[in-house]
């Protein structure tokens, strides 16, 4: 029996809110199943991160000062290793957008229109595969970084939440990959829509170099960026701030208290996106 057979069995609940979450489980799953069935999507996703942290760790770590600790490759990892994780859950966006896209174009999306199933199922249930994939990603990632050298100063609980405040966010910003990747028409499309705002977005941030050294303007933009949030709150949460690098240099609110901002920025973003990409759905599955 097919994950699409499955989405409506016979004599299901009719609690709209139970039946939603069945719908989206059963999406999630076949979405799992078809990930498995094709191992170099997770072997390609995990690669990529895998360079930035040997590249960024050897190549520029001893050459980038941070105040208050000089031109250091140990201080630099530390201040490096929240921005690498936060870098690579928000490129899910890209994977996410072109996954819908491409469902799309292959009229799969018209097959589960014919089911008695929630709308917002389908892009709830691809998003909720792409967390998993991404927190395979990061567990990787951080098995990297620790044999790099890569260290946390905090207890378990506290680390934990680091990495759940790393996931929310790419969990955010799957939605808007959702989005895009039911605007355009082609799964090339969508990963280009999903990768080209990426990056001033990840590198206008605290991400890899302070923001001090920035010109005002940018100091501002970085502060107030929603990534620059949750590497701030992951960093303080791994017990990797450098007591060099002041928390705000502009005053920002979401600087002064990274955890609540980060939380605050992730459920605004998938209230926002998670409403218009099931609103675009359901236009294109009219």
């Amino acid at each position: 029996m097919s994950a699409a057979t499955e989405a409506a069995p016979a004599g299901a609940s009719t609690n709209p809110v139970g039946a939603s979450v069945r719908d989206s489980l059963v999406i999630a799953r076949r979405n799992l199943i078809r990930m498995t069935r094709i191992p170099e999507m997770i072997l390609f996703g995990v690669i990529q991160p895998v360079m930035f942290v040997v590249l960024f760790t050897y190549v520029f770590g001893g050459s980038i000062a941070i105040p208050g600790a000089g031109v250091s490759a140990g201080a630099y990892k530390e201040f490096l290793m929240a921005g690498i994780f936060a870098q690579t859950v928000t490129f899910a966006t890209a994977g996410a957008g072109a996954g819908i896209a491409d469902d799309m174009h292959k009229g799969l999306i018209d097959r589960f229109r014919s089911l008695p199933m929630a709308r917002g199922a389908v892009l709830t249930g691809r998003t909720l595969a792409d967390l998993v994939q991404t927190a395979v990603t990061l567990a990787v990632l951080a098995g990297v970084a620790l044999i790099v050298g890569w260290r946390t100063h905090e207890n378990i609980a506290s680390v934990l939440a680091g990495f759940a405040l790393l996931l929310l966010l790419g969990y955010a910003f799957t939605w808007i990959g959702a989005l895009i990747g039911l605007t355009v028409r082609t799964p090339e499309a969508a990963t280009s829509g999903g990768l080209i705002w990426l990056f001033p977005l990840t590198f206008i941030s605290n991400a890899f170099v302070p923001v001090n050294g920035m010109p005002k303007f940018l100091q501002y933009v970085a502060e107030w960026n929603p990534f620059s949030a949750t590497v701030a709150a992951a960093r303080e949460l791994f017990g990797n701030t450098i007591e060099g690098v002041p928390k705000s240099v502009t005053g920002a609110w979401p600087m002064e208290h990274p955890v609540l901002a980060s939380v605050i920025w992730s459920v605004l973003i998938i209230a926002v996106f998670r409403t218009l990409a099931v609103r675009k759905y359901r236009k294109a599955a009219v």
